[in-house]
């Protein structure tokens, strides 16, 4: 089985949109790309965060150290567990590294159309510039595959993907239709663990997907890892704070519980990378739209309802899970409007939607450290909305 990344209908292995990296320049404060050149520049930036993980991460360690040595002499020899802790990390980090050179290994063959030496040139002619915000977001990447696709991330899935599966194959009942006909559309799909849960079980999923390091790191999981357990990482080593004890901070996990190679998906599985509201324009086009952890993340949230309710099909649904946490409302460069739980539910109302199902007080997590002194959670909506039939 291999995972497929498609970019406006056109079926190839792996291919990243003009559109993404164009709107990844955008959220970043860059300008649009208007080249190819631009392009690979700002997918090598990003290669680059990941490459520099270890070095970043060395950083950070170095200055703890050198504080540490700058203490009295009697501060320090209380503090030799902490300085043999330090080093604990590092090798952590080291670990990390390793699993991370993985994931980007064949991440260049994300351009489709370019031979292996034109590739070759563009990463000795790019020079990497390393953002801030894209260091921060190889540590976010690392806890997200806690949350997909370890173990100790079943809870987590249980309380978000669970009610999402059971809804979807209670409406579209395998006993009573055909499922691989059925067509259902993640946005927002992540590292595409939902994605594959439900293809496994027979249906045509397609999983939208805007950032370039969800993208690679699900192209890793879903296409390199052949058997479960493959690879060790330590996604809470970044959590300095809230820890009970310093082995909670430096706890190994193992990923994938399953791999998709092994076990492959009994119906259809792929990708659009993109912006959801750029790439789906065909009316009348899914039996299904299922978001979990997404809608928050428009800038207009009656942008994303209207376009869900155009693409399904008349009598097809939309189930969503998550929160309203509106990822832009404090980002002074964007414009945002966040509209309350009541407001949203006026919106998919008046877009023409009826609300078959409404649930509030979910509790849901988001990539929590489980040992951590620090625990968050989230009291979320679950809907189930359907577009009216012609025939009603």
């Amino acid at each position: 089985m291999q995972f497929v990344i498609i970019n406006n209908y056109d079926y190839y292995s792996a291919v990243v949109s003009k559109m993404e990296l164009d709107m990844v320049n955008a959220k970043n404060g860059m300008d649009y790309c208007d080249t190819e050149e631009e392009e690979r520049t700002n997918f090598y930036n990003i290669i680059a965060a990941f490459k520099c993980y270890r070095t970043n991460s060395y950083g950070q360690i170095n200055h703890k150290e050198a504080y540490l040595n700058s203490l009295p002499a009697n501060h320090q020899e209380m503090l030799f567990k902490y300085r043999d802790h330090l080093q604990k990390i590092r090798y952590c980090i080291d670990q990390n590294h390793k699993v991370i050179k993985n994931i980007i290994q064949d991440a260049d063959c994300l351009f489709h159309n370019e031979t292996d030496n034109v590739r070759q040139t563009q990463q000795i002619t790019v020079p990497p510039k390393v953002r801030f915000q894209d260091v921060h977001k190889v540590q976010i990447t690392l806890k997200q595959i806690f949350r997909d696709w370890s173990a100790e991330g079943h809870m987590e899935r249980e309380q978000c993907y669970k009610p999402i599966i059971d809804e979807i194959t209670d409406f579209f009942n395998p006993h009573k239709c055909k499922i691989e006909d059925v067509k259902v559309l993640i946005p927002g799909a992540g590292l595409g663990r939902l994605i594959y849960e439900i293809a496994y079980r027979g249906y045509y999923c397609e999983g939208n997907e805007f950032s370039l390091f969800m993208l690679i790191a699900s192209n890793f999981v879903l296409n390199r890892c052949v058997i479960e357990n493959q690879c060790t990482f330590y996604p809470w080593v970044h959590q300095y704070v809230n820890n009970l004890s310093g082995s909670n901070q430096i706890e190994a996990i193992t990923f994938p519980d399953v791999s998709p190679t092994k076990f492959p998906p009994k119906g259809t599985m792929n990708m659009v990378a993109g912006d959801f509201l750029q790439v789906y324009r065909d009316a009348d086009y899914w039996d299904c739209v299922a978001t979990c952890f997404f809608i928050d993340c428009a800038n207009n949230i009656i942008e994303f309802v209207e376009v869900i309710y155009n693409i399904l099909k008349p009598g097809g649904i939309w189930v969503n899970l998550g929160p309203l946490l509106y990822h832009f409302s404090d980002v002074a460069s964007e414009n945002s409007i966040e509209p309350s739980y009541e407001d949203l539910i006026v919106i998919i109302r008046s877009v023409g939607f009826t609300i078959v199902k409404n649930k509030t007080d979910v509790v849901t997590k988001y990539a929590q450290n489980p040992t951590s002194m620090h625990q968050s959670e989230y009291k979320s909506i679950y809907l189930v909305c359907q577009k009216p039939n012609l025939f009603d």
